[in-house]
């Protein structure tokens, strides 16, 4: 497509976009109305929302408009999943500059649409309006299937730690990329666009689930969520948890330990959750620690028995923020 945003004009640009979506039975009304109607059988609406700023959660130099639309889409997709429920709808907020090339925006909706294919989802409906820093906000909803939601706070002495997903793939792919490097690919293709199990959510609220979160912020960070509204510690088995051979690589490279990626690195997306200590897990599960007794005043999360004393986990209003 040629031309840029500000050519095309708003309701030029709303028609390319809504143009390229798909759309599922659970969608009654989508784009065109003044609000889309989306099925909700089981009576309750799962929602959540999340912001990507260009510079702040994306580089136009390290990923396409189609890698932005994949992780923003999968990153809200994601914590659906992580409720135990199912994806059903998104909806879109952008804004661009008026210089920004038409291509852009267009290619950033072919990707939350794919990305919503493979959640099962649609997107219905959005804005757009112009601005000086492109900033993608995306809302997800979902269902929950007649089924509990998993909250964090639902983790008991005793429970087992179980992960399914990447950790640490992103984290190493950044760091590459930080480097001015483009491979390995695998990891720098899992900062663009990560892969959450969107399944698991669902498959571990039926098996009995009793905390559960994706992992956006770091392994460590995001189990001392569970932590804090459990009132339970969790500590974790470092020898339970997978670092590929090549991650170990890049971090001999870079001059970091790989575990400090897998434990603090964020937007891989995997889904954590406490279960029962006699559930019988598929194996895509790997059981990597224990929930246990609180023995001190705040919860805590340690790796085998002692406090993570590195530095980790995201917080958007921290100093290296």
């Amino acid at each position: 497509m040629k031309g840029t945003v500000g050519e095309l004009g708003e309701f030029g640009l709303i028609r390319e976009l809504t143009s390229r979506l798909t759309s599922t039975p659970a969608v009654k009304i989508g784009p065109g109305d003044d609000a889309a109607v989306v099925t909700a059988p089981d009576r309750r609406v799962v929602a959540t929302t999340d912001l990507l700023v260009e510079g702040r959660h994306f580089r136009r130099d390290w990923s396409t408009a189609y890698d932005v639309g994949r992780k923003a889409a999968a990153q809200n997709l994601a914590d659906i999943a992580a409720m135990g429920a199912v994806p059903t709808a998104v909806l879109l907020g952008l804004v661009v500059p008026a210089e920004l090339p038409a291509a852009w925006p267009v290619e950033l909706m072919d990707g939350i649409r794919d990305e919503c294919q493979v959640a099962g989802a649609a997107v219905v409906g959005g804005d757009v309006v112009r601005g000086d820093t492109i900033t993608v906000a995306v809302t997800a909803l979902g269902d929950l299937r007649n089924r509990a939601a998993v909250t964090r706070s639902g983790a008991r002495p005793g429970d087992v730690v179980a992960v399914t997903g990447w950790l640490g793939w992103s984290a190493a792919g950044l760091a590459v990329l930080s480097r001015g490097f483009r491979s390995p690919r695998a990891f720098v293709e899992a900062h663009r666009r990560p892969e959450p199990p969107y399944h698991a959510g669902p498959a571990a609220a039926e098996l009995g689930a009793t905390a559960m979160t994706d992992v956006s912020d770091g392994l460590v960070a995001d189990l001392g969520h569970i932590a804090t509204a459990s009132g339970a510690d969790i500590d974790l088995r470092s020898a339970a948890i997978d670092v590929p051979a090549q991650m170990t690589d890049i971090g001999q490279a870079v001059g970091v330990d790989p575990l400090h990626w897998v434990l603090t690195g964020g937007e891989d997306h995997a889904i954590v959750a406490t279960f029962p200590p006699d559930v019988k897990l598929p194996a895509r599960w790997r059981v990597i620690g224990e929930v246990t007794t609180r023995g001190g005043r705040t919860p805590q999360v340690t790796v085998d028995g002692a406090p993570w004393e590195k530095a980790g986990g995201w917080d958007h209003f921290g100093v290296d923020a």
